[in-house]
């Protein structure tokens, strides 16, 4: 089985997450939506289903698709430490940013 990164690195399958993140849908709502067609729609919800990323639900003649957020806590735990570099770059950047318009109204008096 592949491994949740190796899932996510597929765009139309974060697509499909995001779209499920939005509401639970079933495929033909995600075929309209992806632009893809339904077989490709369907493998793509297997690969996230074997992947455990997706449930399904049976409504009738249609199966129901939604997000399971838990195999995705790993995801967020392997990204916070970059989130936490990211922010300490952007706090620079803001910090440099105001000693320059600092200095801009310095000049200017």
């Amino acid at each position: 089985m592949a491994s949740t990164f190796e899932v996510l690195a597929e765009p139309h399958r974060r697509r499909i997450l995001d779209l499920l993140l939005a509401a639970e849908r079933p495929v033909g709502e995600l075929v309209r939506e992806t632009a893809l067609s339904q077989p490709s729609v369907s493998k793509h919800l297997r690969v996230l289903r074997e992947a455990q990323l997706v449930d399904v639900r049976v409504d009738a003649q249609r199966r129901i698709y939604s997000v399971r957020a838990e195999p995705l806590r790993a995801v967020e735990e392997w990204l916070a430490p970059y989130r936490r570099l990211w922010a300490e770059s952007l706090d620079a950047l803001e910090r440099h940013l105001e000693t320059i318009g600092d200095d801009e109204r310095k000049a200017r008096r």
